[in-house]
């Protein structure tokens, strides 16, 4: 068993069989509400980490899947890739991971079980000398209105660095740092910002400047980077307590 982290009731183990990936795919079902399993292509492709409560008989409680590259150029390859335009990330050099289906069981509200995710993801990215993380950060619903100031803040504190900026693609965005004039009230954007998004923003992660309307997962979606080496001294060590 490739166990990741053992942290009080909860372990982080990477996947190691047919049937692991199985409930993996099962709990995104009951999570993202879709219609019969939850699988693509990518499943295959990647290593995929499952967090259980130990207390309740190994349950599985949360589960993500990561995407391995050598570097920039192979970006094209990603699940992102679908929806951005992310040709100006390929020049980066080092490797990468993309982290994607990440979700909490809805019956489990306990803030440890995201530390432990983030705790097993460090010790992945070290392990493995990773230096960027990537992914999909998704609002739950295609619906705008509520997300208001949330977007506003994504567009005054947390925009990519043009160098790295992705580009519209898919057919169905909103284009929030152009269209949003207004300040967002920071109570309300905290209040709406997705967990895992407010998690990668508190380490010096960035967002692309529109969000895709994903209406097959029936989510509002950003591009959500974060360079490792960029992330604050006091934020590097405490990822690194919960992963020790």
């Amino acid at each position: 068993m490739a166990v990741l982290l053992d942290k009080g009731r909860y372990r982080a183990r990477l996947a190691q069989t047919e049937q692991d990936v199985a409930a993996a795919q099962t709990l995104r079902m009951l999570t993202f509400a879709t219609d019969g399993q939850d699988c693509d292509a990518f499943d295959e492709r990647c290593a995929h980490v499952l967090v259980e409560d130990l207390q309740a008989g190994g349950a599985l409680v949360c589960c993500f899947r990561m995407l391995t590259m050598q570097g920039g150029f192979e970006i094209g390859l990603s699940y992102s890739a679908q929806f951005y335009d992310l040709s100006a990330l390929r020049d980066f050099t080092g490797p990468m991971v993309e982290m994607g289906r990440f979700c909490i069981h809805p019956d489990y509200n306990d803030p440890d079980i995201l530390r432990v995710a983030w705790g097993a993801m460090t010790a992945y990215v070290d392990q493995k000398g990773i230096e960027m993380l990537f992914g999909c950060s998704s609002f739950a619903g295609t619906e705008t209105a509520e997300y208001l100031d949330a977007f506003a803040m994504l567009k005054h504190r947390h925009l990519a660095p043009r160098r790295w900026l992705p580009r519209v693609k898919a057919p169905d965005v909103f284009r929030f740092a152009a269209r949003l004039r207004r300040r967002p009230d920071v109570k309300q954007a905290m209040l709406r910002m997705p967990p895992l998004l407010r998690t990668y923003l508190m380490m010096g992660g960035w967002v692309s400047d529109h969000a895709v309307v994903d209406r097959h997962m029936n989510t509002l979606h950003v591009f959500t980077g974060l360079e490792i080496g960029a992330i604050p001294p006091a934020r590097k060590r405490l990822l690194r307590a919960v992963a020790g």
